[in-house]
């Protein structure tokens, strides 16, 4: 390997699932190279396996609203005092579908809203460290009029209540910290830097 090269080569030594449910849990052995040159020592890690995610933030151009949602997360129970959170049209990728079609279905599912054309912003790993998970990040043309309620799969147990913000009050939302979650934070900020470019295109 040169100065300036990166490593490239990994060894799996071993890989055990340790626990299969919706999601799954698996204990991998391996060995990678390192910068320096050469293999390193064996290491020991857990693994959570999931779903690839797609995540939408429905924009209105017409009127320069954000539809966004508000619902339970359990991941947020033990650190925030209000386990209620802002976030975007999501779903997990957990069909033979590619994520434009899970993002438009979700639209519906979660928002009652159409969105009638797609612009993709990015695809990222939310959590590298310990999960193979990766994020399909959109933001989708909507009609923001008439938009509200309260929708979900009641098979699913979901609860989620669909909120109207101009782009200046969910931004600010984002600077003070009432949204706290990767993929708002990274789709609002995306879109206070294209704003205008994305209205021009859709207006």
């Amino acid at each position: 390997m040169t100065a300036n090269s990166s490593p490239r080569h990994v060894e799996l030594l071993s890989r055990e699932n340790c626990f299969k449910g919706f999601y799954r849990v698996d204990r991998l052995n391996l060995r990678h190279e390192q910068f320096a040159g050469g293999m390193g020592p064996e290491l020991n890690r857990e693994l959570f396996v999931r779903h690839d995610a797609v995540c939408v933030l429905p924009y209105d151009p017409v009127n320069d609203r954000v539809v966004l949602i508000e619902q339970f997360r359990v991941g947020a129970l033990d650190k925030s005092a209000n386990p209620w959170l802002l976030e975007l049209v999501a779903g997990l990728i957990d069909k033979d579908e590619e994520p434009e079609e899970v993002a438009r279905r979700e639209a519906v599912e979660e928002a009652n809203l159409t969105l009638t054309e797609l612009h993709p912003i990015t695809q990222y790993y939310p959590s590298p460290g310990g999960s193979n998970e990766r994020v399909y990040l959109y933001v989708g043309r909507c009609d923001s009029d008439g938009v509200g309620g309260v929708y979900g799969l009641a098979e699913e147990g979901e609860d989620i209540r669909v909120h109207v913000w101009s782009v200046a009050e969910a931004l600010a939302a984002v600077k003070d910290g009432r949204i706290d979650n990767a993929a708002s934070i990274i789709a609002l900020q995306w879109l206070a830097l294209n704003r205008d470019e994305l209205r021009s295109a859709w207006s």
